[in-house]
């Protein structure tokens, strides 16, 4: 696939993921576990599209954190073929549609890999994620 059609497969990507959200987040908005690690800065939205642990990790955080990222891998697994493009490409449009949407005290992992908390400011973009 050319460079062009991979950057209109994936714009097409992001436009569809602001309108039916990120995979998984509908899954762990319904699980107070999920919510209180968000807002307490224990996970972070991570730029490959999956949740990450912040600092130190628990057996039960752990679990949380897989079952929420083994459902959004099933998820851009369909969802990549259907647009034509990779799971991995899928996965860090998803990854920055994510990391957009974070609020204000929200963890997210910047492009050089550390993480950071979402302030008022717009987060750090990769140079992956589409325009």
């Amino acid at each position: 696939m050319s460079n062009v059609m991979k950057r209109v497969v994936l714009a097409g990507v992001a436009a569809l993921m602001a309108v039916g959200g990120v995979a998984g987040t509908a899954y762990a908005q319904r699980d107070p576990a999920y919510e209180a690690a968000r807002a307490s800065g224990k996970v972070g939205e991570k730029m490959d599209g999956y949740l990450g642990i912040v600092g130190a990790s628990t057996a039960d955080l752990q679990r949380l954190v897989n079952d929420i990222n083994i459902k959004r891998r099933a998820v851009y697994a369909d969802k990549a073929q259907a647009a034509n493009a990779t799971m991995e490409e899928y996965a860090i449009t998803a990854g920055c549609v994510a990391i957009a949407r974070t609020v204000p005290g929200e963890k997210y992992q910047a492009p050089d890999g550390s993480w950071q908390t979402r302030t008022n400011a717009p987060p750090q973009r990769d140079s992956r994620c589409p325009a």
